[in-house]
């Protein structure tokens, strides 16, 4: 059956959602709109909705070969994505392999400290509060998952992060932190969802230590729309090896 886009279901700072004629299936619309601090800095980079996009489709293409449930089912355009409809879990899951950003503030450690193992935290997604940090406990409380949906998130999120560490760093890019979400089909299988881009990553050349990633929008260090499609080319190129490999 051809997919056909219909009502906006939800707009958010960096995507749109649309229904579609099939109502096991959404569209998502990427765009260029770019975001810091809760939303509190505002501003465009260029093309990077079809950036994301395709780094997005590619990335959640080779995790699904790798066994882990996504809900990405195809790439349709050059900004949109064919994806299951999920509920979306109301969390923010951040992996810390090296210590930046906010946790680097927080509690004054120096930005670029090798975390000992990974270090796994949890927000809110609520903007009216500011996505705060919250525990397994608060989750529960606020009725946001169940301890068995948080421990299955926290395997998946083990398992996406040594997939990840493992693609990057053979583009050489030392993947620092990432921000993933996850959502519930309508089967009640727990999957990955949103996006994974340098929106959502902090990557660092793994021989320069340049930020290629928002920070560069975050702390207006310029050259932001250069390292997206730096991001984007690496990724490009990793993934036609990577489909060449799997097709011989």
């Amino acid at each position: 059956m051809r997919v056909n886009k219909m009502q906006m279901l939800y707009e958010g700072k960096a995507k749109q959602v649309y229904a579609t004629n099939n109502p096991d299936l959404v569209i998502i619309h990427y765009k260029d709109d770019a975001t810091a601090g809760n939303g509190v800095k505002k501003g465009t980079i260029h093309n990077k909705g079809i950036l994301n996009a395709k780094m997005t489709a590619q990335l959640f293409t080779i995790l699904e070969q790798r066994g882990v449930a996504t809900h990405f089912v195809k790439q349709l355009n050059e900004r949109e994505l064919l994806c299951k409809k999920v509920e979306i879990f109301a969390l923010e899951v951040i992996v810390r392999n090296v210590i930046a950003g906010s946790m680097s503030v927080r509690l004054g450690i120096a930005e670029g400290t090798v975390a000992e193992s990974p270090i796994y935290e949890i927000c809110y997604k609520n903007d009216d509060f500011g996505d705060p940090l919250i525990n397994d406990h608060h989750a529960v409380a606020l009725h946001l998952a169940s301890y068995e949906q948080l421990a299955t998130i926290y395997q998946m999120t083990d398992i996406i992060n040594q997939q990840l560490k493992q693609m990057f760093a053979a583009m050489d890019i030392t993947l620092v932190d990432f921000k993933i979400e996850f959502g519930m089909t309508l089967t009640g299988a727990i999957v990955l969802a949103d996006e994974i881009s340098p929106d959502t990553c902090r990557l660092w050349d793994a021989n320069t230590h340049e930020k290629l990633d928002k920070d560069r929008f975050r702390r207006d260090l310029g050259g932001i729309e250069d390292a997206y499609i730096e991001i984007a080319n690496r990724i490009q190129n990793y993934y036609l090896t990577v489909t060449k490999e799997m097709e011989a």
